[in-house]
């Protein structure tokens, strides 16, 4: 067993610990997002004794959707994910370097993403947020912040300002239809596009549907 096998079952024995602040970041999300990174980095040539350690405690601190510390939680699961990590002795790569990484994931944050390792964090993260899982992550918040699922009278929101606060669709015109233009490596671009086509035939399948 490598060292780095041994310190991602130490990850991920802390992550099945750990409450999730929603049902879309649960410990199912975390396992996906290191997936998409290892994924990524082997593609990218990227360190993976950054971006394993950054993929697994990215959502170590947990924040509600409408908190208004939302916008600070990958700040503060960077940092306590560096008070994890020096506390358990990992020493494979810079502490500094996976603080940056798992800061500069978030959508909210705007943090741009400053090395490699950060950018394919970041795409991983919003590959969860893309096709069939990203839409079941959708619906799931949206039902959970007591939203409508969609305006029947305007699905692609030609006619109205998107707006994701009042219909759970809306999110994909909001941010996920965005997110292929903002991904950082080639190979997640790659597949944010395929997602994001899958989205589309599903919204046109609803319109087909509704008449």
């Amino acid at each position: 067993m490598s060292e780095l096998t041994h310190w991602q079952q130490r990850f991920a024995a802390h992550v099945a610990t750990l409450q999730a602040a929603d049902a879309a970041h649960d410990s199912g999300h975390v396992a996906r997002v290191v997936a998409n990174a290892r994924r990524l980095a082997e593609r990218e040539g990227a360190d993976l004794a950054v971006v394993l350690p950054a993929a697994w405690l990215h959502d170590c601190v947990a924040v509600a959707k409408d908190s208004p510390l939302r916008r600070q939680a990958s700040r503060l699961a960077a940092d306590e994910a560096v008070r994890l990590l020096e506390q358990w002795g990992y020493a494979l790569a810079p502490l500094a370097a996976i603080h940056h990484a798992i800061a500069a994931h978030s959508f909210s944050a705007a943090i741009p993403a400053e090395t490699l390792e950060a950018r394919v964090v970041q795409d991983a993260d919003r590959l969860d947020a893309l096709g069939a899982i990203g839409l079941l992550r959708t619906v799931v918040t949206g039902c959970a912040m007591g939203r409508e699922l969609f305006d029947a009278g305007d699905l692609r929101c030609q006619q109205r300002p998107a707006d994701d606060g009042a219909y759970t669709l809306d999110h994909l015109y909001t941010k996920l239809f965005k997110l292929p233009e903002l991904m950082q490596t080639h190979a997640g671009r790659a597949e944010a596009d395929a997602r994001c086509q899958w989205l589309q035939g599903f919204v046109d399948q609803l319109a087909l549907e509704l008449g």
